[in-house]
């Protein structure tokens, strides 16, 4: 009797660990699924539909995680997907709303950085320590450490009344020197395009440079080859309005509304997401200017 309970126990708990490696095996396989699908979404074109998917995508990715924590990937998946997401649908029509959604993305984002010891240990100690602590990360990290100060950045933008959040602007600086530092071609160059926005906007006497921050603009502009869209809607927006340039803006917005919506095929949405923007922006010129 003895030797069959140890056996039933063996094999449940042969069953209960070959559970656990089927789930793992299928949320490998669902994330691969996702990749091509994100990809997918990337080159629509329709904003309405994607709108859509990149939503349900998201929720799913949640509930991956939810099953395999530690899987990195899927968490870099959650924190580029809800920046973007929040960045195209979310931000020009509820401020609060993409707070949360910033928030969340970039919390997805530190789930993974605070892996590494020695950035978790400095994270909360002053700004040279914090920004010592990035040295432990490597070339592979740069794509982690972008989006993650990506939608910090964007949530301090949207918080600029917040001492709370404003005071973390350091650590997002650091961070996008970081890619700079590794690789300042990632994802088209924009980590210059959030130094074109911060030296334009931010006040002298705190540090803004316009100058050094058309710069940054030229660039963005250059690595993209002048395909990435949203690099002239911000350099209009901020760099443009901060010093004033009319003809500029509206000469960038054009330019923008004129362009073929396939000139950066794998990017069609993101591109999209700009045409939508100039627009908004254009319909605010007289207030600008």
């Amino acid at each position: 009797m003895k030797k069959r309970v140890i056996a039933a126990a063996l094999l449940l708990g042969f069953q209960g660990w070959s559970c656990g490696i089927l789930q793992t095996v299928a949320v490998k396989s669902t994330t691969g699924i996702l990749d091509k699908g994100m990809e997918a979404v990337f080159e629509e074109s329709d904003l309405g539909l994607a709108e859509q998917a990149i939503a349900s995508d998201l929720k799913l990715l949640e509930a991956l995680h939810k099953s395999d924590p530690d899987n990195n990937h899927l968490l870099l998946m959650l924190t580029e997907g809800y920046t973007g997401y929040t960045l195209g649908f979310v931000e020009d029509d509820s401020v609060e709303r993409a707070k949360m959604f910033y928030m969340r993305a970039r919390d997805y984002g530190l789930e993974v950085l605070r892996k590494n010891k020695t950035f978790d240990a400095a994270f909360d100690l002053s700004p040279a320590e914090f920004t010592k602590s990035l040295e432990s990360f490597s070339d592979d990290d740069v794509p982690i450490i972008f989006w993650t100060a990506n939608a910090w950045g964007n949530l301090i933008n949207l918080s600029l009344d917040d001492p709370a959040v404003l005071v973390n602007l350091y650590k997002v600086n650091a961070m996008m020197k970081f890619v700079l530092h590794h690789n300042e071609e990632y994802y088209y160059g924009s980590a210059h395009l959030y130094f074109g926005m911060i030296l334009a906007t931010t006040p002298k006497m705190l540090g803004g440079n316009p100058e050094k921050a058309k710069e940054h603009f030229e660039r963005c502009l250059e690595i993209s080859k002048k395909k990435l869209l949203l690099a002239y809607v911000y350099y209009a927006r901020s760099y443009a309005v901060q010093v004033q340039n009319q003809q500029l803006f509206e000469s960038l917005l054009k330019t923008v509304e004129d362009a073929p919506i396939d000139i950066l095929p794998e990017q069609r949405l993101v591109n999209a997401v700009a045409k939508k923007k100039a627009r908004l922006l254009l319909a605010k010129e007289s207030e600008l200017f």
